[in-house]
């Protein structure tokens, strides 16, 4: 298997500081388990890229759509920052062979998970960022997402709030005045200050029908509106 550094050169990146790309690729349960080593976890460079990724985008989207609604291009956003679009950027780049895990991540399942891969392509960012500098990851997301971006690969339901209340006003189950509501309930809230993850449940007539995670409430909900979305047209096609 190439190293990834050899991988990296198909992009023209070379790390001045291979130290930042090895913390990058490092997992907080590697991390614990080697406490003797000199490298920390990733989760300050996922915070740092998350917040370079974001900044890209939406300039990006200000330029490439400068006669859409502020409310379009949030949908725009959302739906290419995602947890599952990064993560699958992630396994495209190879990027999920080199993460480093603890036995017991590992052994769960780890190497798949969304959310790990999720960070780690948020944690290169911000190694990038700060062994080069914000043009350099600029031109990697040029290079990397921008051609799936207008290639179609996000023209699609992007709002799930706005599509599950659609789903349920067509069924009858919610007049025009939405008497009875879907509801979004915070019900955790975990990680570090810096780098919150909450959790929310959507709620119809006290029963949960979706669950979902994310960085902002706001995320959190558009997630657990994707679940329940999902299961709703599931059920329409099996009926």
């Amino acid at each position: 298997m190439e190293t990834l550094q050899e991988k990296l050169r198909a992009f023209q990146i070379s790390f001045d500081k291979p130290e930042l790309l090895e913390e990058a690729f490092t997992h907080k349960s590697y991390y614990f388990e080697h406490k003797n080593s000199s490298v920390f976890h990733n989760e300050r460079l996922e915070f740092l890229g998350d917040a370079a990724l974001g900044f890209i985008i939406v300039e990006y989207l200000y330029k490439a759509y400068p006669h859409e609604r502020e409310g379009v291009l949030t949908e725009k956003k959302i739906s290419i920052v995602r947890r599952e679009s990064l993560a699958d950027f992630s396994r495209k780049l190879g990027f999920d062979q080199y993460l480093k895990l603890g036995n017991g991540e590992e052994k769960s399942g780890g190497r798949e998970n969304d959310a790990n891969l999720e960070n780690l392509f948020e944690a290169f960012l911000g190694a990038l960022l700060m062994d080069k500098d914000l043009a350099a990851v600029k031109k990697f997301i040029y290079d990397v997402m921008i051609p799936e971006i207008e290639n179609g690969s996000y023209d699609k339901v992007t709002d799930y709030k706005s599509a599950l209340q659609e789903i349920f006003y067509t069924a009858g189950q919610i007049d025009k005045n939405n008497k009875i509501p879907l509801e979004y309930v915070v019900v955790g809230k975990s990680g570090p200050v810096h780098a919150p993850v909450f959790e929310v449940d959507v709620v119809f007539e006290g029963r949960t029908i979706g669950h979902g995670k994310g960085k902002s409430k706001k995320i959190a909900e558009q997630d657990a509106a994707r679940s329940a979305f999902l299961k709703q047209k599931n059920q329409q096609k099996d009926n």
